[in-house]
């Protein structure tokens, strides 16, 4: 069955890389955002199976969007996974009580990356 997901990334290098592995690898529908404020609306208009998030953006961080996508009965039961560049452990820790799905360290491969989401939201 074909997924759908929305990525967000303030960088469009990162979104197209993953969209194309995604839309190639699993004929999965691709939503796209660069904010954390276009990603909410999305999310609430889309209801994506899951959200890719980065953590580090302008303006709304990830650790933001998360909270308000969580806090919000529209999208709170929708699987968030974290992308981060930073070392895994230490978002770990600053994100334990927060409800995350995963965390994917940057750089992802998106060849690999349908499979990866499929088992975190399987």
């Amino acid at each position: 069955m074909s997924k759908s997901i929305l990525v967000v990334d303030d960088e469009e290098d990162v979104r197209a890389l993953i969209q194309l592995g995604l839309e190639m690898q699993a004929g999965w529908k691709v939503f796209n955002a660069n904010s954390g404020e276009e990603a909410i609306k999305i999310a609430i208009s889309q209801q994506p199976d899951v959200i890719l998030l980065d953590l580090m953006m302008p303006d709304m961080d990830g650790k933001t969007t998360l909270h308000k996508l969580k806090s919000d009965p529209n999208t709170q039961k929708i699987p968030v996974i974290l992308m981060t560049a930073k070392g895994k452990s230490t978002v770990e820790e600053s994100f334990a009580n927060l409800d995350l799905a995963a965390i994917f360290t940057k750089p992802l491969r998106p060849l690999n990356l349908a499979k990866q989401i499929i088992e975190v939201i399987s």
